[in-house]
């Protein structure tokens, strides 16, 4: 099994936490993913059977807060 720990420093983090949830909750093959948040901060950890499943799940998490950040940049909140 591979493993990667995200830990998001970011004003957003509640709003980060919200989305990636719904994300978390489905299943995906051969990944595992759990979603911790605290005042500021949310920590993702992934668990992949595979290297392809770590670079799906990373891209994929990765992505969602990326756009999460983009949007509450432009919005100005």
């Amino acid at each position: 099994m591979l493993n990667a720990v995200l830990c998001i420093e970011s004003d957003d983090a509640g709003t980060i936490s919200s989305a990636l949830r719904p994300e978390a909750g489905r299943e995906l093959p051969r990944t595992h993913v759990e979603i911790e948040d605290s005042e500021g901060l949310v920590t993702v950890r992934i668990e992949a059977a595979d290297t392809s499943a770590m670079r799906a799940a990373l891209n994929s998490y990765l992505g969602c807060i990326k756009i999460v950040e983009d949007i509450n940049r432009i919005t100005g909140d």
